[in-house]
């Protein structure tokens, strides 16, 4: 018997270069760049908001400069147009949401029907979501909503009515008609996917048992859709609390302040008034909304998908 084998049944084989403590290979070297470039990307413009929103600093007079504490934050909090641009974020976010959502399982249902060229409406349902939002806002405003050149407004005119100046007099059910437009191709494409997944022989059985077309969409489609809707409620809240372009194209923040949100404030805040200490303020703000509301809404996705 060897030295060796009386000394504990044989040394232990030595790890391989570039492996794991699995066996498995060693990816942190490979990872490791792109998870530095990340980090940097997104650490550093946090932590300068994080730092002006503690300084006094104002673009148009470099003598304004000091450690300003919390001044930006009491500054922000009497402003009278934060709270207005938190209600219209809200208002926002709330009702594309209930719209789009509502809608896109309504038509998700329909087209899952069988019908002729149910191709082509499929591509023409899911095209808007596609166009880029300043084209969006753009074409709203100019082509359909114009109250002199506006698709609606000669509709109007050849029923006899008075056209509309839509963004002033409706601005913020405007702007929200917008964003229905450009989201419910998203919330329809993720729901109906879901009910492509649905065993069609349930159907068939609550057909030949007498369940309407109603009965069938809340009592199985619907359920069965419960985990998109989830999913597609969440991505779709993160994006709609960043709208910024379709309220610059259109309405610009006004009439006063009835479509301003709170990215908007941020915008006016920096690059209108010229207080990049106040913006970084409204944007830390805005940074922990973002993140409660990501919170919450991850924890009730995850809960729904252990279901």
């Amino acid at each position: 018997m060897s030295a060796t084998s009386m000394r504990g049944g044989g040394a232990a084989p030595r790890r391989a270069k570039g492996r794991g403590p699995g066996g498995g290979v060693n990816t942190l070297p490979l990872l490791a760049p792109s998870v530095v470039l990340l980090l940097i990307w997104m650490i550093v413009p946090l932590a300068m908001t994080l730092y002006f929103s503690f300084r006094r600093y104002n673009l148009l007079n470099p003598m304004i400069h000091g450690w300003a504490g919390f001044n930006n934050f009491k500054f922000l909090f009497r402003d009278p147009a934060l709270l207005h641009s938190l209600l219209v974020s809200v208002i926002i976010v709330v009702g594309v949401i209930v719209i789009t959502v509502g809608l896109g399982a309504v038509l998700a249902a329909i087209f899952n029907q069988p019908f002729r060229g149910q191709g082509i409406a499929r591509v023409l349902m899911i095209s808007p979501f596609f166009v880029m939002p300043t084209v969006s806002a753009l074409v709203w405003k100019n082509l359909l909503l114009d109250p002199v050149n506006g698709l609606f407004a000669a509709i109007f005119r050849f029923f006899g009515l008075q056209p509309v100046a839509w963004f002033s007099v409706f601005p913020l059910g405007s702007v929200m008609t917008i964003l229905c437009w450009e989201w419910l191709p998203y919330a329809f494409l993720i729901l109906f996917t879901a009910l492509q997944s649905m065993d069609e022989e349930q159907l068939e059985a609550a057909r030949l048992d007498g369940a309407s077309p109603l009965d069938i969409f809340f009592s199985i489609q619907l359920p069965h859709m419960a985990r998109a809707i989830s999913v597609t409620i969440m991505i779709e809240m993160i994006f709609l609390l960043g709208i910024f372009a379709e309220i610059y194209v259109t309405t610009g923040g006004g009439p006063g302040f009835a479509t301003t949100n709170l990215t908007f404030l941020i915008y006016q805040r920096a690059l209108l008034a010229f207080n990049v200490g106040g913006a970084s303020a409204a944007g830390v703000i805005a940074i922990i909304l973002a993140n409660i509301v990501s919170a919450f809404l991850t924890r009730s996705v995850a809960k729904r998908l252990e279901v």
